[in-house]
């Protein structure tokens, strides 16, 4: 039986040779179909893997938020040719991510799924972080609506407190200062918060005293608050390209 490849890509602007496993080139080499989000990038990103054969042989299928849940079947229809990858716009495919939907009709089909490893920007902020990765939750976007965005943070600032569990989230660039500013203003307790920027493979953070040195500091790739004194591990995952 053919197989379905979960394709990792590069983060920002970090090099193949740097983030992925060779042997990714030998894989993206032997596929000719792919389920992608974007055709544009998704060529970009195959060619500077080591695409060596003419990508205009290669049938891309768009799969986004303006695609029907049913265009997952007639996608997967191909199987029944050849082997099939799946590649996200940044990082690893599935997580924060529609290839969600491709992978669960998959398994509903019996088609085996093959995850290659590669970068993840939520569990690179979180290792980089010092918060606590035994127990953690990845929440994806906050509600964009103020007054439900603040609600939101408080019961996850809640369930940081009672249950000591790092809470990771992501955030579109132009709603930063927004969410920043919510986050200021709606949290209780004493924070440790910690902000990546997802530009580079290398995340450097630096020390401030508050959330209002962030905003006045929007290019700095990465940047570790604390917030009076006590931890209770409230951790951000601000993604430059709105990706995880």
């Amino acid at each position: 039986m053919n197989k379905l490849y979960l394709i990792p890509s590069t983060l920002g602007d970090s090099q193949v040779d740097d983030v992925l496993p060779c042997g990714i080139e030998k894989i993206i080499n032997s596929i000719d179909y792919y389920i992608v989000e974007n055709e544009r990038s998704a060529r970009r990103f195959l060619l500077k893997a080591g695409l060596l054969k003419p990508v205009e042989l290669i049938t891309f299928f768009v799969l986004d938020k303006h695609n029907p849940a049913r265009d997952t079947e007639k996608f997967l229809a191909t199987l029944s040719l050849a082997d099939m990858g799946v590649i996200s716009e940044a990082g690893m495919p599935c997580i924060a991510d529609p290839g969600a939907e491709i992978v669960k009709t998959a398994h509903m089909k019996g088609i085996q799924v093959i995850p290659l490893a590669g970068p993840s920007s939520i569990f690179m902020t979180l290792m980089a972080s010092g918060l606590n990765g035994q127990n953690f939750a990845f929440v994806g976007y906050l509600p964009v609506k103020h007054h439900e965005r603040t609600a939101r943070i408080r019961q996850l600032e809640k369930r940081s407190l009672e249950e000591h569990q790092s809470q990771l989230f992501m955030e579109a660039p132009y709603r930063n200062n927004q969410l920043l500013n919510d986050i200021k203003a709606g949290l209780i307790a004493d924070e440790t918060i910690s902000l990546s920027l997802e530009k580079q493979i290398a995340l450097y953070f630096i020390t401030q005293e508050a959330l209002n040195n962030i905003l006045r500091h929007a290019d700095a790739k990465s940047v570790t608050v604390r917030l009076r004194q006590r931890k209770t591990n409230v951790n951000l995952d601000i993604d430059d390209d709105g990706c995880g």
